[in-house]
């Protein structure tokens, strides 16, 4: 199975390098984050003439997840049991409200006989934000429900914008991350917790150069000076991690006119 992921941060507005990118990688199942488009609005159709099937679980301008796949894909769940729900405006650092809201960023479904999960962790803005006490709640009920998945014996993988970087190996200079969200050790810890689940981090190989970033801010200079970060992973149980025949990072996507500031990561693997 070749497995990948990728936030591409406004489907509608990546869509023809989206499906440019199918056509040529032809994946058997896409986890995508950041669609940013409502529930019906998915152009399901433009990818199901490549041969994908899709679940999409959206909310408009923010957020978004969706799964594409060729495999098969069945038993879909949009969001997850004991998702916390933010209680602010969906791009507010503060909670504002009585009653969080569940927001667009899980869904899953078994392919070709794997649980995959597609997932866009909250970025957390600031570590004095209420918005980052909702990241790692958010990443504590997803380890819970992830933990459900796998006691029950089947393959899984965890794919998505974590929105976290694990090591300090995964950031272009630790020293410019100070103060800032994605490298704190609460988060860190999170996903610490989350691998201890029993699922193991798959590191891939960049196409070009010796960093593993998977992000690269669209601010001039960053991506050709490769300043990013490793922020985009794949948590996989070890039926799929002692398969893997090979992993790496389509670097050449992030190039060109219009694209993500995402690349997508590929991920191969005999079960």
């Amino acid at each position: 199975m070749r497995l990948a992921t990728w936030n591409v941060n406004s489907v509608k507005a990546r869509l023809p390098r989206l499906l440019e990118w199918l056509e040529q990688a032809r994946p058997d199942v896409l986890c995508v984050q950041e669609t940013k488009v409502a529930a019906d609005a998915f152009p399901a159709a433009e990818v199901g003439e490549l041969g994908y099937t899709t679940a999409h679980h959206g909310e408009g301008r923010w957020n978004g997840v969706a799964l594409l796949s060729r495999v098969g894909l069945d038993d879909v769940r949009r969001g997850f049991a004991g998702d916390p729900g933010w209680a602010g405006e969906p791009g507010g650092d503060e909670a504002l409200f009585d009653q969080p809201r569940q927001e667009a960023r899980a869904v899953s479904a078994l392919c070709g006989g794997v649980r995959v999960w597609s997932v866009y962790v909250p970025n957390g803005r600031t570590p004095e934000s209420a918005h980052y006490g909702y990241k790692l709640t958010w990443l504590e009920a997803l380890r819970a429900a992830v933990a459900t998945d796998l006691a029950g014996g089947g393959p899984v993988a965890v794919c998505g914008d974590f929105n976290v970087a694990p090591a300090d190996s995964d950031v272009f200079d630790p020293a410019a991350f100070v103060g800032a969200t994605h490298v704190t050790k609460p988060e860190r810890d999170a996903l610490a917790a989350l691998l201890d689940t029993g699922l193991a981090d798959i590191v891939p190989k960049p196409m070009k150069g010796s960093n593993p970033f998977t992000y690269w801010d669209y601010r001039a200079g960053m991506f050709h000076q490769d300043k990013g970060m490793r922020i985009d992973l794949v948590y996989a149980s070890p039926s799929i991690a002692d398969a893997v025949t090979g992993a790496y990072i389509d670097r050449e996507a992030r190039k060109g006119k219009g694209p993500s500031d995402h690349a997508p990561v590929v991920i191969n693997f005999d079960i």
